[in-house]
């Protein structure tokens, strides 16, 4: 089992936060809330939102054998990114 870091991402709007949210659905991973967990094909991530900060945070708790978690973060930082533009 790999983990990674925590990645922290300041200025996510609530409506970014739905489309985040909305992507993830769309892909297949039901994310609900503001914090949870939530896995699919052997990736498990943990999230918190915070509405009153604006402050997302994501880590990689699981990554499978065949990717590394660090793929998996940086595939996290450009969505997020894309939600922010």
């Amino acid at each position: 089992m790999t983990q990674s870091a925590p990645q922290t991402f300041a200025g996510i709007e609530p409506e970014q936060y739905a489309k985040l949210m909305e992507k993830a659905r769309d892909a297949g991973i039901e994310l609900t809330g503001n914090s949870g967990t939530a896995s699919k094909h052997g990736v498990e991530v943990a999230w918190n939102y915070s509405p009153e900060s604006r402050e997302l945070s994501i880590q990689c708790v699981k990554a499978p054998f065949f990717m590394s978690a660090a793929d998996i973060d940086a595939r996290i930082r450009s969505l997020v990114e894309k939600a922010k533009a």
